[in-house]
């Protein structure tokens, strides 16, 4: 679905029912979803993103985790949030990477009593239009076991990509793969951050164990959320490349991703012969 942005674009978002925003002393909240952006040079995506999130899910919470945005991405959301309750924003103090964004997310949900952190790309290629499957996705179901992670998946049924090249194409299906080899996963989607968790999984790990600060820390979630007992589903996405602003991934990304794959894979295999450690 393409998206359209217009520099003079004015911040305008649907009426929807009252949601509390809790006091910085505040430990609880009454929306039960909090949906996390990591930005980083988004200013020509965010408004409209947040207007169109809001408009699918009224009754969620955005906190933007935003890395000290030269474009005035963070500046835009303070105004914006001073308008807004259900919009918050944390500021940092430059690019600490994408891993360390999520945490942040993930932590600010558990500080303030959220039931599910949900989380997504700020750049479009992750369509809103997804949040409700996911958010259901994590509802118990005739009787099945209840989901922990529900991951919004580009290669089941229904899934796909628009706007790659080849090139990406396979960097992304040879991550794929090998993470799954390599680390025991089920999941056919281990490298896409459109997820939602249930932070009462969350709250099990330990998040100073996690190497991952760029890309790869979506495979090394998933280990670590398998090894404290995590069940993860998967619901069709179909992924569409940014129409605008600048890609933040790259070939050096991916490199490191296998390697830390590569690190997490021995710990497996060693963990399997004398007992795992908490991790």
């Amino acid at each position: 679905m393409a998206t359209s942005v217009d520099s003079s674009f004015s911040f305008e978002l649907p009426m929807a029912g009252v949601v509390s925003v809790p006091a910085s002393n505040s430990s609880r909240t009454t929306a039960a979803t909090l949906i996390t952006l990591a930005t980083y040079n988004e200013r020509e995506n965010l408004p409209r993103l947040v207007t169109d999130i809001l408009a699918v899910a009224p009754d969620v919470d955005i906190l933007v985790i935003d890395d000290n945005s030269p474009d005035g991405t963070g500046t835009w959301c303070d105004e914006a949030a001073a308008k807004e309750p259900r919009l918050r924003c944390l500021h940092r103090t430059g690019k600490l990477g994408l891993g360390t964004a999520t945490i942040a997310g993930m932590r600010y949900a558990l500080e303030h009593g959220y039931e599910f952190v949900l989380n997504m790309d700020a750049d479009f290629s992750h369509q809103p239009q997804y949040i409700p499957a996911l958010r259901a996705g994590m509802q118990p179901r005739d009787g099945q076991p209840e989901v922990d992670v529900m991951i919004g998946s580009r290669y089941v049924p229904g899934g796909g990509v628009e706007g790659w090249p080849l090139r990406r194409h396979m960097m992304s299906r040879t991550v794929n793969f090998y993470a799954r080899k390599m680390l025991g996963l089920n999941s056919r989607d281990c490298s896409g951050s459109f997820r939602c968790y249930r932070t009462a999984v969350l709250a099990r790990l330990n998040f100073d164990a996690i190497i991952s600060r760029g890309y790869s820390f979506q495979e090394e979630v998933l280990w670590h959320l398998s090894r404290a007992g995590a069940r993860f589903g998967e619901s069709p996405i179909v992924f569409v490349d940014r129409r605008y602003g600048t890609s933040k991934i790259n070939g050096n990304e991916a490199w490191m991703a296998l390697r830390i794959i590569f690190t997490l894979g021995l710990r497996n295999v060693f963990g399997g012969l004398f007992g795992r450690r908490n991790a």
